[in-house]
């Protein structure tokens, strides 16, 4: 099956240099989930910050999901913590 890229920042790499990529797992709810494989997010203003030890993307836009009702998120730019080992953080 493969894995089905859903969102990269084309801009970023025109912009800046990318020195390093890491691979990272987010932390989403259930609509937020459905909205990104309806494709519907956007990257353009997002940027990560470390707060604790731990990383956080910010500014992140996941539209609400139509049938979520009251279970969307109610902050679609809310900061989201990216999932990445001790390792791969230090190097940050």
């Amino acid at each position: 099956m493969g894995i089905k890229i859903i969102a990269t920042n084309k801009k970023a790499y025109h912009d800046y240099y990318i020195e390093d990529v890491f691979e990272a797992g987010i932390m989403l709810s259930g609509t937020e989930v459905k909205s990104l494989r309806l494709g519907k997010v956007n990257l353009k203003e997002a940027f990560c910050r470390i707060k604790d030890g731990e990383v956080f993307v910010n500014n992140m836009n996941i539209s609400p999901y139509e049938q979520g009702g009251r279970e969307n998120p109610s902050d679609p730019t809310r900061m989201r913590k990216l999932l990445l080992h001790k390792e791969e953080i230090a190097k940050l």
